[in-house]
């Protein structure tokens, strides 16, 4: 029997509102927060297959990005969220079933005044705010944003922490709309309000080794949270930088480059420069302009060129070290100082001759131990004192330790460290290595401090 017009009519409208119905639902499983209703569209268990829906690679952006206590970086749009850099998406609701996406902000708090608060990663949605720790909901929680942190508004774009030492003290910015509200834990009244700078507020906002970046859309800025001072040469791609995407990623005109690329690749083997720890406990690799982050490895790793930290430095370090609060960085005979506060500032009349500033020449390497004015300088297998609160600074008698050859010097509470080349040798303290007639065990710099595995 052949179906008259009016019926094939009938069916083919049928047939077209269940192609629309197919494809709204299906836009409405990956849309942005801003446009999202926040049904409840996803089973508690969602099957495998459902995660094709949402692909990182997107030019829609992110609704929130934070780190996790664990160290690991997670990336939220609408109901999903994809946890590192290469995971596969996986409903919201699959890891923290208390909450259905999307989510308007996250972020890892930073507050060492309350060790049972600190590293809580906390989610926001609409007017609340839930907090977890080792993936477990806080008691207490979820509660309304104006409890947990009063004087700060709901329905917000983004948040990111800002440890003290980066900011006066423990603080979150919390963005809405074309304000920041600058909320200082543990002070009353806690929120200050200003304004951002760029014409669009941050979607997505997170913090990333010292490092801070504003998300609109699928471009990114990098910003200082003092003073929202944004470098030249953004915005940039998040595509490029913070996901894996297929033909995309920065720096890929210089992948054939293996000699450029063995100065990045703290797993290279090549010898480093320099090391640095100061009384905070950062610690610092450098090799060639480039610097290693050492003591925030739990977040991941990242070869920075110097100007990113210490805007004026450029070129191979020879030496660095940290006192009264000041960094100094030695290069051939010219040392130069930036205060350490809460980013470098360079400190006015440096670069200045090392002899007329510390009484030293050239050198091979350098270190003070932790709140201690004693620097001894290394050349070959010499090393020497100065005593930076005496005026005018002069070294005191050389003696010979069992290096012959030195690459650089680091004192933390852990010890001396020494670096030649691929090895690390540990000493307890500085009258350790001056009395010792040989080498002790060699540690691979690679494996035991960068993390390698070989």
């Amino acid at each position: 029997m052949v179906p008259s017009s009016g019926s094939m009519k009938f069916l083919f409208s049928v047939y077209c509102l269940c192609c629309s119905l197919a494809l709204a639902v299906t836009f409405s499983l990956i849309k942005s927060k801003h446009n999202d209703t926040g049904s409840k569209l996803y089973p508690t268990h969602p099957e495998d297959n459902a995660t094709s829906l949402a692909d990182p690679c997107s030019p829609e952006g992110f609704d929130a990005v934070t780190l996790d206590d664990k160290g690991l970086m997670h990336y939220f749009r609408g109901h999903y969220v994809w946890k590192g850099f290469r995971t596969p998406a996986a409903f919201i609701n699959a890891t923290w079933p208390e909450i259905e996406g999307p989510i308007d902000a996250a972020f890892r708090i930073h507050h060492k005044n309350q060790p049972e608060a600190h590293e809580r990663m906390y989610l926001f949605k609409d007017d609340l705010v839930w907090a977890y720790y080792d993936g477990k909901l806080v008691a207490g929680f979820p509660r309304r944003i104006s409890e947990e942190f009063p004087g700060v508004p709901g329905h917000l774009d983004s948040a990111v922490e800002c440890p003290s030492g980066e900011c006066k003290s423990d603080t979150v910015l919390f963005f809405k709309e074309g304000s920041v509200y600058v909320y200082v834990l543990g002070e009353t009244p806690a929120v200050k309000k200003r304004a951002w700078p760029l014409p669009q507020s941050c979607s997505a906002a997170v913090r990333w080794l010292e490092k801070y970046y504003c998300f609109h859309g699928v471009n990114f800025t990098r910003f200082t949270p003092v003073s929202f001072e944004i470098p030249l040469g953004y915005p940039l791609d998040t595509r490029d930088y913070f996901i894996h995407c297929p033909g995309r990623g920065h720096g890929f005109e210089t992948r054939r480059n293996y000699t450029f690329l063995s100065v990045k690749d703290r797993c290279s083997n090549r010898s480093f420069d320099a090391f640095s720890s100061d009384d905070s406990g950062r610690t610092y690799a450098f090799r060639g302009s480039y610097f290693f982050r050492t003591d925030s490895k739990r977040d991941g790793w990242h070869a920075w060129l110097l100007s990113h930290n210490w805007k004026e430095l450029k070129g191979k370090i020879d030496a660095a070290f940290s006192w009264e609060n000041k960094m100094y960085f030695i290069q051939g005979s010219q040392v130069t100082i930036f205060l350490s506060d809460q980013f470098y500032t360079l400190v006015q009349g440096y670069p200045r001759p090392s002899q007329e500033e510390l009484g030293i020449g050239e050198l091979d390497a350098a270190f003070t131990c932790p709140h201690s004015s004693q620097l001894y300088v290394i050349k070959g297998n010499k090393i020497q004192m100065v005593d930076l609160k005496l005026s005018p600074r002069a070294t005191e008698q050389e003696k010979v330790i069992v290096h012959v050859h030195v690459d650089g010097a680091m004192c933390n509470t852990e010890g001396v460290h020494i670096f030649s080349g691929p090895f690390f040798y540990r000493y307890t303290d500085v009258a350790s290595l001056l009395s010792a007639k040989e080498l002790p065990e060699a540690h691979r710099i690679s494996t035991e401090i960068m993390e390698c595995t070989q």
